[in-house]
């Protein structure tokens, strides 16, 4: 397989409430809520990166799509890494995220690998992690 991830795609309780965090709160371009003609069809996509976006769907609208019933939400099933530039930087995105209603689950510190990270929860429970690493050149 030849990877070609351009969607991540997190399920979520409360569309409205995800378009707020991830819009206003941390300022994620997106165009808003499309797909409301749709059953089901209602998300929301922002922006990340040149070729990669995030979306957000409601949990029962991506369990419908996928055939699978709804199971139980877990905040350690995987983790989201956002890697910046500095350690200051790993303070700001922090600092937004926890003014945006982030649950901060583990300030920023020091890494034992040498770098700076923290790691926050945005209202579904999705896990963020926000990472400074000296080894990896951000742009």
């Amino acid at each position: 397989m030849k990877p070609r991830i351009t969607v991540i795609t997190l399920g979520v309780d409360d569309l409205e409430r995800s378009l707020r965090f991830y819009r206003d709160g941390l300022g994620l371009a997106t165009e808003g809520i499309i797909g409301k003609e749709f059953e089901h069809g209602a998300v929301a996509f922002f922006d990340l990166q040149p070729g990669l976006k995030l979306a957000v769907w409601p949990r029962e609208s991506l369990a419908k799509d996928s055939g699978l019933p709804p199971g139980p939400a877990s905040a350690t099933t995987f983790s989201l890494g956002h890697n910046v530039a500095s350690r200051d930087e790993v303070d700001a995105v922090m600092a937004q995220a926890a003014a945006a209603g982030a649950v901060i689950v583990k300030a920023a510190q020091e890494t034992f690998w040498g770098g700076y990270a923290g790691y926050f929860q945005d209202p579904d429970g999705h896990l963020w992690e926000v990472v400074w690493n000296p080894g990896l050149v951000v742009e």
